[in-house]
């Protein structure tokens, strides 16, 4: 389904700024190469999440789901000189091509990726988050919800993507265990009351979420 009007869509591509040339290169290399090429966040939301960073100027981020390396990209140009990125991707495939897109880019030095589960890599990072960025399997985003919070700083913000989940979260009675993995998260944060969280109607939804 639509969830935002096709029109509005375009009129917005139409008037934002385009991404720089090595995140076009990396969207048409996913579009081509990639059968699951509509995960890639794209222009309008990286956008969002470059300016969100910028506002943010963050030392610490987090990112859960590399896929091809678009929004980690995205989110580095945020960083403060000091600051490391720290992304996750659970597929070795997925890994070496995001792996080599961040070699070309200003921030190689600043995005350490690691690959595995989720779970395991966080169990073994230590430290205090400025943002993070949560963009991997739904069934878990409760489990990297509650994972991650207590290492926020107070402030700090995450953004949680795809909570509108093609639309499907809206009925009453979700079917499929990724929509009811999504709802079930919207509703255990709406429902912490360790944060305060906004739902934007970006793309497939996107939920920022701020430790109090």
């Amino acid at each position: 389904m639509d969830i935002i009007s096709p029109v509005a869509w375009s009129y917005a591509q139409q008037h934002s700024s385009d991404p720089d040339p090595l995140l076009q290169e990396i969207e048409r290399y996913t579009m081509l190469h990639h059968a699951e090429s509509h995960m890639l966040s794209g222009k309008l939301q990286g956008q969002f999440l470059s300016l969100f960073s910028r506002l943010v100027q963050p030392v610490t981020i987090l990112e859960i789901g590399t896929f091809t390396g678009y929004s980690a990209l995205c989110l580095a140009k945020g960083l403060r000189a000091e600051g490391i990125l720290h992304t996750i991707e659970l597929r070795e495939k997925e890994a070496v091509v995001a792996k080599g897109f961040f070699d070309r880019s200003p921030f190689a030095k600043q995005i350490q990726l690691h690959v595995g589960d989720a779970r395991t890599v966080l169990a073994g990072l230590k430290g205090t988050w400025d943002l993070v960025f949560m963009d991997a399997d739904k069934v878990s985003y409760i489990d990297y919800f509650n994972i991650v919070l207590p290492s926020l700083r107070p402030g700090g913000f995450i953004l949680a993507d795809n909570v509108f989940f093609h639309g499907q979260v809206f009925d009453e009675a979700p079917k499929g265990k990724n929509a009811k993995a999504i709802a079930d998260f919207n509703s255990h944060v709406r429902n912490c009351q360790d944060v305060e969280v906004l739902m934007l109607p970006i793309r497939d939804g996107i939920s920022v979420i701020q430790k109090k």
